[in-house]
Parts: C-alpha cells; structure tokens; sequence
C-alpha cells in the first residue's frame, strides 16, 4: 500500500479521499485524521463528513490502537497561559472571554458504535436500566455554579482536558439559568454538562452565510465583540450534573428540570428496548428542529459508572451509536442563485426530488463561488447528495457528466436587480455579492410582495417574504410556484399547518386572468385598467407581447410614454414571463375580462370595502365581487374616504394589529366616518342589503 504526497492529503476532497481509503497507510491515515480535527476544532469548516471521519479512525485504531492522534480529538493546544478552574472565575467574565481554561474534571470523548451488536456487546456488561438521549450537533459545554447557585463559568470541551472560556456569551442564551436553587444541589458546587447547538429554524436566518448550524454556534459563543454574536439564538440541551449524589439518571435529568433548564429528549430504557430506541430516533429524525449524528446511551444507575470506571479517551459507561451516511443519486435539474437581502448571492441546486433519510429533497444549498465551482456542475449532470448530520441537504460530487459537459456559469449580473456583482473573501470561502445591495434589497422584496398581493396569494406578507428570501427559498416570482410545505415549515413561527395553508394558496392560484398576470409583473403603467384595455384588445398573452407601441397608441387612452415603457417593460420581464408559464395558465379572451364594475344604483353604491387577513367564508376576490355588484368601491388601501375595514379570520379578537389596521385607527383618530368591522359583521351587513 502506499499514499499520495501529503500535500495532497491536505487538500483532497471528501470523494477523493473516500476513494482512497482503502490503501491508506496508518501514515496517511494520521495526517487525515489531524488535518480533519484541525478544520472542525479550530476552523469550525470541516471538508469531511462525520461518517467518513469516523471510518478513518476505525481504520487507524485496527492498524495501530496506540496511534498518539487517536488520543488527539480537540482543538490545538494554546501557547498562551492557562487558568485552572478556580484562578479563572476570580476574573470578571468580559475579561476572561477566549482565555484556556483546565477543566477540574476531564470532558471525555464517548466510544462509538455503528450496529446492533456492538451496541448489545457494550450493554451486556452493565446492570439495570439505560437512558437514551440524542446525540446533538452542537457545541459541548461545562456550566460551573458556586455554592450560592450563581453561574460563575462557562467553558467549552476543547481537548477534554482545557476548553475556553465563553461565559460571557453563555449568559446570554435563554436555556442556560445565571442561578440554580434546589434540593440536593444547595450548598455545594454543581457542574452541568450539556450541548450548545442552534436549531434548525434559527438557522435558517443565517444559512446564506453559513454551511452548518455547528460552524455558527461556535463562532458564536467565541465571538469577542457582543453585536456580532448569535448566542441569543442558541439553545442548550443539559445531559449529566456533577457534584449532587443522586441514584441514577432519572434524578439528574428530575434535578435539572427543577433548578430551570429545559429537558427533554431523554428516556430510560432496558437492555431489550435499546435497538428500537434507536430505530424510532432514525424515523424521527427528519422532523427535528436540531441536527443529530447518534443516540447516546449511559447506564441509568450512578453505582454502575463507579464501578465500570473511565479509561484515558472515554467512560466505559457510556456510548454513542452514530448514524451512517446515507447518500442516492439524482438529476441536477438548475443552479438558482438566490441573493439575500444583505446581497449575498447563494448558489442553490434544484434537483429531481429523491427521499434521504426519510426526507424528499428537491434543492441544496451550493454554500459559496468556491464550493459551486470545486463540484464543476454541468447541466443536466447526475449528482451524489446527502444529508449532512441526516439533515442539511447536501450535493457532495458529480457522479456522472450531463450531456456535452455544458457547464453552469457564475452569473456576471445580480439576479434579481441586473446590477453589478463582486466576490468577496470570507473565512468560509469566497462569496458573490451584489454591488448596490440596498436598492437590490428593496427592489426583490418588493416585487415578491407585489406580486403575491396581485395574484392574491395570500399569507406571503412582508415578514413570511423576507424569511423566504434569507432562506434562499425566493429571489423570483417563479419561486412560488417551487416552494414545498417542508421548505416553508422550518420558517420561524411557521410549522406543518401554516406552511400547508400556503402551499394551499399558491396551487389555488395557477389559474390567472390576462390582466391580472399583467399587473403583477410590475411593468410601468401596466396596472390594472390598461392590463385590462390589453386583453380586450389583443385577446392573448402572445399577441400582447408581439404588439409594438404603435399598435399601443392605437389603444384609446395609451399615449406614447405608455406604450414605450409598457413595450420596454415586457422584453425585460421576458424571461420571468416564460417562467412564470411553466406553472401558471393564464386565462384569455373574454373569460378573463373582469366583471366587477361597480353596480349603478346597488345598496351599497358611494360606499367603499377594502379587506385584510385571511377570510374563512370566501376568499378575498369573492368579497369584493359581492360589494362591487351591490355598487360599492373596493379601493386598494386605507384612506380617509374609505367606509369599511374588514377585518378576515379571527385577527380582531387576537389582538394582534395589521399595518391596515393601524392606519384605519389613525385615520378614524382624525375624525374619518370609517368602520373596522369583523367578518362575521361583513356578512351580517350584507344579509341585511342582498
């Protein structure tokens, strides 16, 4: 067996190296394994998989279980001074924040296991019942309160023996309490153990940016300068205390959830239940808000891990049973690059949706220039792709070239502004920025809300939108029509339901009248009543957009400014237009003219209606066409001739208060004869005119 050079080791690429594994010698084998603890303890930016690291030194240990790097798992050691324990909590936390700090009692590593029988060969040696926990992602972290319950440090695993100080930060995280007071736990000193780790739907926020929750949680509770710190959208799952004398798992677990930290996840269970426990967690998996690499498991009675003691790297009381990768092949359909509202431009890979680990996945992020341009993407190409930690979708390698090898391109122009672009180096890789990201920033979002009030889509307000863009789930209008229920369920405050109603809303509206799909591609001066004067006069989309502006002017009532910019405006929005028909049917003729002309002498003639939240007895186009045939006018926002707000759904009695709202109380403050009435009202006054 031999290696490549080991510059070549350094720089190799997760399918090279897997390809390699095989003939790695225990030297090449140490230079990857110390490579791979260098890029995920220092620099946060691992480039190979936990799977794959984990066969590394599985490999190592049956070729040398001796090697020194085997005992090597953490950070580099600092050069700088170290404070033991005691010497570091008589500093002020914002003095000490980033120093090394020596654990009083060493954060082992656990031992691992990838099937059934190596999971029972461990259980065999141990008495009684078993607790069964996730094992999270995340961040590992010792909590030190003194004999008054007072946090006095925070500090990460590091190399299990020395961590660094980050209690600070810590305190800013919601789940860690600055306090404790309990029975058994008064008095003395308490040590928690647990996992920093940011959920999933936090994460979305900052994904543009960033390629794994783990990466951002520790730059994070690292971060010197407060602003930039994301701690507050940390989370914290506790898992051991140290210091009470307590019987066995469930009285810790009972302890913590008693002096204020949020528990759950865990269970107790017997020898013959530790498969399925496993089996359910892989099941579950797909449905978490949190990633997870295993399950662990630890002997239930406290009597045991005395007994069974620690060796030098890990208790024996203790183990985690990792999930395999799992990985399948699919087509890469297109690369959208999707720019956020700070102007970072995301590539993002659409693919033929196929099932991971419980999950279908139709798109991945491609994180940065660099990534996208290592894989060498070429359309119509067969791609590998995972879920990194069973969760994040990932586009590890090309496994087969498309048709001619056409490759994609790193767009020269912003996507949604076609303005100018700039690269930009970061320490994760080399980004693509749009150059005015200000005016790109209020010119997608605004054309996304625009066009989801045209169509009447309902449910994508601003806050749903500006979500949806930082998700990298919109940059287009088309993306609508992309979205899937689990892409929106991950949103903050959005769960299954929410995100099944608007998925509801989008497929509700596929079917488009011509002047309705004119308006809503946000052309100057073609709103409304000159999308209508079109479509009575060309009758199609396809003749519409074949006139030429003498054909416009020819229109009673379009001069020339407006046939100019009206005929400019279409050639620009061309390749929106053919998009958006590859999901919509635009209806023509004489079926899609409106009929909503207010009613001569109707009973509601010289009174206006203007409608906000979701309506439950009709949608909102049905409610105007009502009034409209009743005489009255349904203007498209608040103003002090407006007669009545009708307010959808049950949002009067949540108390909670649209921008509609708000100008209509302004409004009535001012002496307008306006009324805010519910849905129920709004029906009731129309029984009383019909």
């Amino acid at each position: 067996m031999s290696d490549p050079e080991l510059s070549t080791l350094e720089t190799m690429d997760e399918a090279a190296v897997e390809a390699a594994l095989p003939t790695l010698t225990q030297a090449g084998l140490e230079v990857l394994l110390r490579r791979a603890n260098r890029e995920y303890w220092d620099n946060d930016a691992p480039t190979l998989s936990d799977p794959l690291y984990d066969r590394l030194v599985e490999r190592l240990r049956k070729l040398d279980p001796d090697a020194a790097v085997l005992g090597e798992m953490g950070p580099t050691p600092s050069d700088g001074p170290k404070l033991d324990a005691d010497e570091a909590i008589r500093l002020p936390p914002g003095e000490r924040l980033g120093a090394t700090v020596v654990h009083k009692r060493p954060m082992l590593s656990l031992g691992k296991c990838y099937n059934e029988a190596d999971l029972l060969s461990w259980a065999d040696k141990i008495t009684g019942d078993f607790v069964v926990m996730p094992k999270m992602d995340g961040i590992a972290c010792s909590l030190r309160y003194d004999e008054k319950g007072a946090l006095v440090l925070a500090a990460t695993r590091g190399s299990g023996t020395e961590g660094e100080d980050i209690t600070v930060n810590v305190m800013g995280i919601a789940d860690v309490p600055t306090t404790i007071k309990a029975e058994h736990a008064e008095g003395i000193e308490v040590e928690v153990r647990g996992e920093l780790y940011m959920t999933l739907s936090h994460f979305e926020l900052y994904k543009e940016e960033h390629s794994h929750p783990r990466n951002l949680t520790a730059g994070s509770v690292k971060q010197k300068d407060p602003s930039k710190s994301r701690a507050a959208h940390l989370s914290f799952f506790p898992y051991d205390v140290i210091g009470p004398d307590l019987p066995d798992e469930r009285a810790k677990f009972e302890l913590l959830k008693a002096v204020g930290f949020r528990v759950e996840g865990f269970e107790i269970a017997k020898k013959e239940e530790l498969q399925a426990t496993f089996e359910r967690f892989v099941k579950d998996r797909p449905g978490l808000d949190y990633e997870i690499d295993g399950v662990v498991y630890r002997a239930s009675l406290t009597s045991e891990h005395a007994r069974l003691g620690e060796t030098g790297h890990h208790p024996r009381y203790a183990i985690a049973y990792k999930f395999q990768g799992v990985v399948g092949h699919t087509e890469l359909l297109d690369v959208l690059w999707s720019v956020s509202r700070n102007g970072t431009i995301t590539p993002v890979a659409i693919v033929e949706p196929l099932e991971l680990s419980g999950a279908m996945i139709g798109r991945a992020s491609l994180h940065n220039v660099n990534r996208f341009l290592e894989l060498g993407l070429t359309r119509g190409c067969k791609v590998e792709m995972s879920r990194r930690g069973g969760v994040i979708p990932q586009v590890e390698s090309v496994a087969e070239e498309g048709p001619g090898a056409i490759p994609f391109e790193v767009p020269t122009a912003c996507p949604a502004c076609k303005g100018k672009v700039e690269r930009r180096k970061k320490r994760e890789g080399e980004f693509l920025w749009c150059a005015d990201p200000k005016n790109c920033d209020q010119a997608g979002l605004k054309e996304l809300e625009h066009f989801a009030k045209v169509i009447d889509i309902q449910g994508f307000g601003p806050k749903i939108v500006a979500q949806a863009v930082d998700a990298g789930l919109l940059s287009s209008p088309i993306d609508f029509y992309r979205l899937r229920q689990g892409d929106l369920a991950g949103l903050d405050r959005l769960g299954d339901k929410s995100a099944k109603r608007l998925i509801e809303q989008v497929d509700a509206h596929r079917e488009v009248p011509l002047p309705t799909f004119l308006k809503s591609l946000g052309v100057e001066h073609l709103g409304r009543q000159n999308g209508t004067l079109l479509g009575a006069s060309f009758g199609t989309l396809a003749a519409i957009r074949a006139a030429t502006r003498d054909d416009l002017m020819a229109i009673k009532g379009i001069k020339d400014a407006i046939a100019d910019a009206i005929v400019d405006g279409l050639k620009e929005r061309a390749p929106l237009i053919d998009g958006l028909l590859e999901h919509i049917t635009v209806i023509e003729g004489e079926a899609a003219l409106p009929t909503d002309v207010p009613a001569a002498d109707g009973a509601l003639s010289g009174q206006s209606f203007l409608f906000t939240g979701a309506l439950t007895t009709c949608t909102r186009n049905e409610a105007q066409a009502k009034v409209r045939a009743l005489g009255a006018e349904t203007p498209s926002g608040v103003s002090k001739t407006l007669s009545y707000l009708v307010v959808g759904g049950d949002e009067l009695a949540s108390g909670k208060k649209s921008s509609k709202i708000k100008k209509a109380e302004a409004q009535i403050a001012k002496g307008a004869p306006l009324k805010i009435i519910s849905e129920a009202d709004f029906n009731t006054l129309l029984a009383g005119v019909s």
